[in-house]
């Protein structure tokens, strides 16, 4: 009985590990730079797009760069 029981605590922490690791791993991916486009750059696209960015540095050089694209 006892092995039994050892035997589910393991699983369930293997599992925990995984699934932690797995959550991890998933959240990390969507952390890149957004890409200077002309999706990104239109109104609603920088709309979504400038809250991901970590400070106003970084959202003003976005920004910078969508209009040096819109001069273009």
């Amino acid at each position: 009985m006892n092995d039994f029981k050892e035997k589910n605590y393991l699983m369930s922490s293997k599992y925990i590990v995984f699934i932690t690791a797995l959550s991890v791993a998933l959240i990390s991916c969507g952390r890149g730079v957004p890409e200077v486009n002309s999706t990104n750059c239109s109104g609603a696209g920088m709309q979504a797009v400038l809250p991901t960015f970590g400070n106003e540095a970084e959202r003003q050089a976005f920004i910078d760069k969508c209009q040096s694209v819109a001069e273009k």
